[in-house]
């Protein structure tokens, strides 16, 4: 019998409602069972374990992630699959930044939560939670049909490292404007295989150091010298995150290309990801970026911005060159950007 493990971090999904005041507040996970007794009904084992002190997403720190990445991993040999409650608010960060933290992973590792508390009368939170328990106890001929972190929010599975929190209203709060959905859930799960990351067999390793010596500057209009001046000097800066316009396009002003020569030379990654949310960064395509190429600015294709963030983090965590860096920068770690 296949065993699950579900791994409370806290967020909206296990919160109820305080009657007299309204506010939101965290209850006792042991009590879920009595929130959504459908639980029981499943033909797999479930466990769970919650973070001592459960946290608003908001306050999710790189730190909370290692956490995460190590109880799965003490817990890989145990359990088939996985499923993390978490707040939706950076969910995506934190699903990016499992997918590689956990290298070699082979087990579904399934993050959710809900936009409305576990105990009001229009929850999403049962439906999510119940269908992530599916998808992560889920196989064929013996193996995880789902074997990569993803998102499960709204009847829709995305790939963790491609999706983003796009709507703060809407149950449907996830979309993934560069990859297909891994799997869509109606009557039936469908799951769109070709889609769905293939693993290699090999023994799972847990990264356990992130560095977050990272800036980020969104362009716009009429940004001052003053501004990219600052953020280059600050101390012990090892990457920034450059949010240009379209298909990675920025000014052509001296100013801001020497002030991104001058980073460069201080060997601090310069990524250039889109502001828009669909697309690719295409160096070159345009005037306005053809100086990138020539500088050493790297193109972050169609990395979502959370998952270039996490990427950083890891890659500068490791022992690599600068040089190395730039070259995974461009090549997918785990299926987050198209080669």
């Amino acid at each position: 019998m296949d065993s699950i493990l579900i791994i409370y971090t806290g967020g909206t999904i296990g919160m109820v409602r305080d009657d007299e005041t309204g506010a939101l507040m965290s209850f006792d996970f042991n009590s879920l069972l009595n929130e959504i007794p459908e639980i029981k009904k499943f033909e797999c084992n479930i466990d769970s374990v919650s973070f001592d002190e459960p946290i608003d997403s908001s306050n999710m720190q790189p730190e909370n992630w290692l956490t995460i990445a190590q109880l799965i991993f003490d817990n890989y040999k145990a359990h088939d699959g996985f499923v993390v409650l978490h707040g939706s608010d950076t969910m995506a960060y934190t699903a990016s930044a499992l997918s590689f933290l956990l290298e070699n992973l082979s087990k579904p590792v399934i993050l959710t939560g809900s936009q409305l508390p576990i105990g009001d009368v229009r929850t999403d939170a049962k439906e999510n939670l119940l269908t992530a328990i599916e998808i992560a106890s889920s196989t064929k001929n013996g193996k995880a049909i789902v074997p990569e972190v993803a998102i499960y929010f709204e009847y829709d599975l995305y790939r963790g490292n491609r999706s983003t929190k796009s709507n703060a209203e809407d149950f449907e709060a996830f979309t993934s404007p560069n990859y297909p959905v891994l799997a869509q859930a109606g009557v039936s799960l469908k799951f769109n295989h070709s889609a769905i990351y293939k693993t290699n067999n090999k023994q799972l390793k847990l990264n356990s150091f992130l560095n977050n010596n990272i800036a980020t500057i969104k362009l716009y209009p009429g940004i001052s010298e003053q501004q990219i001046f600052s953020i280059i000097n600050i101390p012990d800066l090892r990457a920034i995150v450059l949010e240009t316009f379209g298909a990675g396009n920025a000014s052509t002003q001296i100013w801001f290309i020497d002030l991104l020569i001058k980073a460069i030379k201080k060997d601090i990654v310069i990524l250039n990801i889109s502001q828009c949310e669909g697309g690719s960064v295409e160096q070159g395509k345009y005037e306005t970026s053809s100086a990138f190429n020539k500088i050493g600015v790297i193109s972050g294709k169609d990395m979502t911005y959370e998952a270039a963030i996490t990427k950083l983090m890891y890659l500068l965590g490791t022992d690599l060159s600068i040089q190395e860096i730039k070259v995974w920068l461009q090549k997918p770690l785990r299926g987050e950007v198209t080669f």
